[in-house]
């Protein structure tokens, strides 16, 4: 069975990770009560842009690797993932990702949530959100330690997501990260016999489950070369931790304390 580790830290690199968890998880609780309909997705980024100086912490995504164009991912309603901030206004009901990644003292820790704009979701879309994030805790606790392997992570994820028949965005996959944004092994949000990789105490990787009201097939878009839709236009879901392997079962890094 491979094995591939997520490179070793020290306990100081870790205690950064938590540190730098924190932080992520406390600007994401700034932005859910800063969105509202009304506010641009542009104006989104520049408020967390403030936080993230504020906190201590450097944007990620603004390093040479990957020079995205905002601070953080804004993915609406039919957008998956990596969404370039833009113009557009939030309307009441849009459902929204936001997907991001800081560096804190020289650790990178990765997060993502969804919510809907200005009210409880309901109906169709309070079965995506909950039934993703449900899939994601899932995962994470089929992490029993020193030896997990990743197919086993992958098969809680999809059991839950599959039972609820919503779409398994499959060319898109969870990944290691710390010393790096995107590190192997890669966290795919599925099972794949004979795949895995062996996860050891120390290791540290981001699960991040996205599911769709419809199909699973996914494009990118041909303007700004980053945002990812899904093909049919279906409303779609994505919920991320940074997670770190322990001896005998798994410590979410980027959950508020």
């Amino acid at each position: 069975m491979p094995e591939l580790i997520t490179g070793k830290k020290t306990q100081k690199q870790l205690d950064a990770m938590r540190e730098g968890g924190a932080i992520l998880a406390k600007i994401f609780a700034d932005i859910k009560d800063f969105v509202k309909p009304g506010i641009s997705e542009k104006e989104v980024d520049e408020f967390t842009a403030k936080k993230i100086i504020e906190y201590g912490a450097t944007p990620t995504y603004r390093e040479p690797v990957p020079d995205f164009p905002g601070v953080i991912c804004i993915s609406t309603n039919e957008e998956v993932v990596h969404g370039v901030p833009s113009d557009y206004v939030f309307e009441r009901g849009d459902i929204v990702s936001f997907d991001m990644v800081i560096t804190y003292k020289n650790m990178k820790t990765d997060s993502a949530f969804t919510m809907v704009v200005g009210e409880k979701p309901s109906g169709a879309i309070k079965h995506l959100l909950s039934v993703t994030e449900k899939s994601l805790y899932a995962g994470i606790n089929a992490i029993h330690g020193d030896g997990t392997n990743t197919e086993e992570i992958g098969a809680a994820i999809e059991a839950v997501l599959k039972q609820a028949k919503l779409g398994i965005v499959r060319e898109l996959v969870g990944h290691g990260v710390g010393l790096e944004m995107h590190m192997p092994p890669d966290i795919p949000n599925y099972y794949i016999k004979g795949s895995g990789v062996v996860l050891h105490e120390g290791d540290t990787i981001a699960i991040e489950p996205m599911a769709t009201l419809g199909s699973e097939k996914i494009r990118t878009d041909s303007q700004d070369g980053w945002t990812i839709t899904t093909k049919d236009g279906s409303l779609a879901a994505h919920f991320e931790h940074t997670v770190l392997i322990t001896k005998d079962g798994a410590e979410i890094l980027t959950k508020i304390r």
